[in-house]
């Protein structure tokens, strides 16, 4: 059978989602927590392959077995196994042709921006800290600009492995909720650092640094070295995977997490 969890996770601790041999990774502690409850080496799949010090509330994976267990066993007997800052969510029974990456028609990410000159003790590794005041607004209409089918050369890492930068961006939204600033940014697929990349833009734009027309500049231009420094790992969440009804897969609900 094949069963999908949802996990969430805080990635300060953590060299990215992928498993590694030289360091420890959110993924080989998901699998090796599986594997216990499951009585056999288990391998799982992700949605989207997050970097060092990158979050999750709405990651996605499946795994196969032969094992039956309640569904609400593999949540609370992998999450005793779990170092704390790892948790799973929930999971169901899909059917064999569901795929926790290749079934996703979308992903969505979340930049967390702490705007106050003094920064938070207890956010911290959660949040990106910005003592300069931020124009959330500016940032807001700057961004429109990313919205459609069109090359992110310009948002994407110079060790980026696809084969090429176009992707759609469905939805992009800059908001604040008192300090907190958040960049809200769901496509059909990302480049590598993309979102980071765009959020140091939008900054750059929300300090007054550069103008709003900034970023459709830098997106004609398809030249990452003209663009602003990436943004820090610590305020980018992976928020959620979107699939077909058929699957029933849950959403999080951003209204619900996340300082919101």
């Amino acid at each position: 059978m094949k069963i999908a969890l949802g996990i969430e996770y805080q990635g300060t601790h953590y060299c990215g989602w992928q498993r590694q041999n030289h360091c420890d990774s959110v993924q080989a502690n998901v699998e090796l927590a599986l594997s216990q409850i499951a009585n056999h080496k288990i391998d799982i799949s992700c949605a989207g392959r997050t970097d060092t010090g990158v979050h999750g509330v709405g990651q996605v994976v499946h795994f196969e077995t032969d094992v039956e267990r309640q569904l609400k066993a593999w949540v609370q007997g992998a999450n005793t196994k779990l170092p704390g800052d790892i948790r799973m969510a929930w999971a169901k029974q899909v059917p064999d042709t569901f795929h926790a990456r290749f079934s996703a028609f979308a992903r969505q990410y979340r930049y967390v921006i702490f705007n106050r000159p003094v920064n938070s003790a207890v956010l911290h590794n959660r949040v990106h800290w910005e003592p300069l005041r931020l124009d959330e607004e500016s940032m807001q209409r700057a961004a429109q600009a990313l919205i459609g089918e069109q090359d992110f050369s310009a948002f994407r890492a110079s060790q980026c492995q696809a084969e090429h930068g176009r992707r759609e961006v469905q939805m992009v939204e800059v908001s604040r909720r008192g300090d907190m600033v958040f960049i809200d940014i769901k496509a059909n697929a990302f480049v590598h650092h993309m979102v980071r990349n765009i959020s140091g833009t939008l900054m750059m734009i929300g300090k007054g640094s550069k103008p709003e027309s900034w970023v459709a500049e830098l997106l004609a231009g398809k030249d990452r070295t003209l663009a602003a420094p990436t943004a820090p790992a610590s305020g980018l969440y992976f928020v959620n995977a979107f699939y077909p009804d058929e699957f029933e897969i849950p959403c999080v609900e951003l209204n619900e997490v996340l300082w919101q």
